[in-house]
């Protein structure tokens, strides 16, 4: 039996034993051993719950890692400024095109999920091993007591990058497909599978936003205050544990069944090459009846084309989430972070709420709204803090602390989170809805890159 491929059912390979009730057989899927799903057995909430874990367990691995890299960039690493970090983040934003482009056409999600989770590991723990080393060569460099700032070798920063950048394209692959593969579970044709989906995006965000909050308030701490082997190799093991959860769930999930084997992208792409055809050499297109006989194609072509108006009027609220990662963290490595004597909060700390139950266009326009919001409060704030700095002297002194509360930063941390909230759910609903079901994690992809630096969720 081939595993998983080509997800098709024969009479021929099944006995009536085996047969389900057709009341219980849901349509167009099949179960890990390619036969019929069972409704009662298989896919809905059974499955989706542990794939909304499973999420949430990786999100809190990267955001682990992702939140205060530019604490380890211009500390660890020596970096003056945020471009290698703005680099990784765009790489990270662009990589999920990639890795649902490999899902769609040849590994299916499910497999793609778990290679991508394989090289997510190696990744990770290839930068707990290299935050190792850099401390090491951090401590010789102090014992000899030179007087110059100590840096990592050269080996060890490529070396850094490259694990880097591996758990870059690793979280390309895993992303898209995670949650399409969730959204996979639901039967559009019942109505209360259905109506369970649209839920489903609810709480996948709000499960995303508690795992991302964990990480950043539990890791960020750790990092900045034990080590940055201990605060990358937590989301080492946390990433070891997601797999083994995704993989104990295989015997319940319902798997897609792609009735014609030919490439998605090549069918689509063929119906662009024929309108071109037809619109630049009318006289020379010879068209045969079975060359019309694309209706689903083109059907298929402008589900892609509509993502489009929807992800163009979105550019403008990624570079407004791009600020709490890096000039936000910067605002509050600046700033008086402490709670008590002993205690201070990460740099890298933020809040975010959970959404609403409003239409889709509704949330997409607030998130819009409100992300303009947050940048005008953000530069009020920091008017205030550069005000501070100068004041006392300090405007010159980057590592200084400036006599200004970090809680200064709550209301801009809090509109960001909240205008998050709002378009993301719509826009990741909107953008599974609108493609065909063949390519359901290239439209999330083109969402999550075109939306680049919402990288975190």
């Amino acid at each position: 039996m081939e595993w998983l491929s080509p997800y098709s059912v024969t009479g021929d390979d099944i006995s009536e034993a085996e047969i389900p009730l057709l009341d219980d057989v849901v349509p167009c899927s099949v179960d890990f051993k390619s036969l019929p799903s069972v409704r009662s057995k298989s896919g809905s909430w059974k499955s989706a719950t542990l794939l909304i874990v499973v999420h949430m367990a990786e999100r809190f691995a990267y955001n682990g890692i992702s939140s205060n890299l530019i604490s380890y960039f211009t500390g660890a690493l020596g970096q003056s400024t945020a471009a290698n970090l703005n680099a990784w983040y765009g790489t990270a934003s662009l990589s999920p095109i990639l890795g649902a482009f490999v899902a769609d056409s040849f590994l299916g999600r499910y497999r793609a999920i778990i290679v991508s989770s394989l090289f997510y590991i190696m990744g990770v723990g290839f930068l707990t091993l290299s935050a190792a080393l850099n401390s090491l060569s951090y401590s010789d460099c102090k014992s000899a007591g030179n007087d110059t700032p100590c840096s990592p070798p050269p080996f060890q920063k490529i070396f850094f990058f490259f694990s880097l950048y591996l758990v870059a394209f690793a979280q390309g692959g895993f992303k898209p497909c995670v949650q399409a593969f969730g959204a996979d579970q639901f039967d559009n044709e019942d109505e209360k599978e259905c109506k369970a989906k649209r839920s489903f995006f609810n709480w996948w965000l709000l499960f995303t936003c508690l795992g991302i909050i964990v990480a950043i308030l539990v890791l960020s701490y750790i990092q900045e205050n034990l080590s940055w082997e201990l605060g990358f190799g937590i989301p080492c093991i946390v990433m070891c544990f997601t797999l083994i959860i995704f993989l104990l769930g295989s015997m319940t999930y319902r798997f897609p069944v792609n009735s014609d084997q030919s490439n998605p992208f090549v069918r689509i792409d063929l119906v662009f090459l024929k309108a071109a055809q037809r619109n630049c050499f009318p006289a020379f297109t010879a068209i045969s009846h079975e060359q019309e006989d694309v209706g689903k194609d083109v059907e298929d072509a402008k589900e892609i084309l509509r993502l489009v108006p929807i992800m163009c009027a979105s550019l403008g609220i990624s570079i407004v989430q791009a600020q709490p990662s890096t000039l936000f963290t910067k605002q509050a490595a600046t700033m008086n972070r402490h709670v008590t004597s002993t205690f201070q909060i990460p740099a890298a700390s933020g809040i975010t709420k959970k959404p609403s139950g409003i239409s889709i266009l509704q949330r997409v326009g607030t998130g819009l709204f409100l992300s303009i919001i947050s940048t005008v409060v953000a530069a009020f704030v920091e008017k205030k803090r550069l005000a501070i700095a100068l004041e006392y002297g300090l405007i010159d002194m980057p590592k200084a602390t400036i006599p200004m509360s970090v809680l200064w930063l709550t209301p801009q941390f809090l509109l960001s989170g909240i205008a998050n909230v709002f378009a993301m759910v719509g826009l990741q609903e909107f953008s599974y809805d609108q493609v065909p079901s063949e390519l359901k994690s290239m439209g999330l992809a083109l969402y999550l890159s075109i939306l680049g630096s919402w990288h975190r969720v």
